[in-house]
């Protein structure tokens, strides 16, 4: 039972990593604003790409659980066949990750690492801000194939810290690219595809 407990103290350490390390890596405008720093976007780059570690780890721990689960009330397993999560698993990572993986082609660099001088993107941005957020639904898919209701149950613990990223990100482009982000902004959807009457 040690393990289990030890194990998803890492989880729940790792998920407040990410935000951590995620809100920091997406503030270069800040930073080099408040700091005068000319290195602002490459440390800011840094530590996008730390985020990595964290959100490796808290695979990891998924995986454990199946084997280390907690004492809590819930049934180990969904109710159904494996074969049935792994199907609805599908269904939910196959649009998502479509959608963000469209984001990550359509940002290039700035997907790893934020640009100084970084224009607007086109593709898939020209109706939705923030297509990697769809990233979030992988801890559910994940959750899914592992057939635990738990970890299913945790997944929506990511859903905030998604959010919190997202209007760290906002505040930074706004500060990056002013007026042409707030109009941006207002002709797109955060998640959902939108495109403002009045454009053309």
């Amino acid at each position: 039972m040690i393990i289990a407990w030890i194990n998803f103290a890492v989880l729940l350490g790792c998920a407040l990593a990410m935000l951590y390390l995620y809100e920091h890596s997406a503030a270069p405008a800040v930073r080099e604003r408040l700091t005068g720093d000319p290195e602002a976007y490459v440390q800011c780059g840094r530590l996008r790409r730390l985020v990595m570690i964290p959100m490796s780890l808290s695979v990891v721990c998924f995986a454990v659980y199946r084997f280390f689960p907690l004492p809590v009330p819930l049934p180990e397993y969904f109710p159904w066949s494996w074969w049935v999560s792994l199907v609805l698993a599908l269904l939910l990572m196959v649009p998502a990750g479509a959608v963000m993986l469209a984001g990550i082609r359509a940002a290039g660099k700035e997907a790893m690492s934020p640009q100084k001088g970084q224009g607007l993107f086109g593709g898939i941005y020209s109706r939705i801000r923030h297509p990697q957020f769809y990233e979030v639904f992988g801890w559910w898919a994940l959750a899914l194939v592992l057939h635990s209701p738990f970890l299913f149950l945790f997944s929506f613990f990511y859903l905030p810290i998604w959010l919190m990223m997202v209007q760290a990100e906002e505040r930074d482009l706004v500060l990056r690219h002013g007026d042409v982000y707030v109009d941006y902004y207002r002709r797109t959807g955060a998640f959902v595809p939108r495109r403002d009457r009045r454009e053309p």
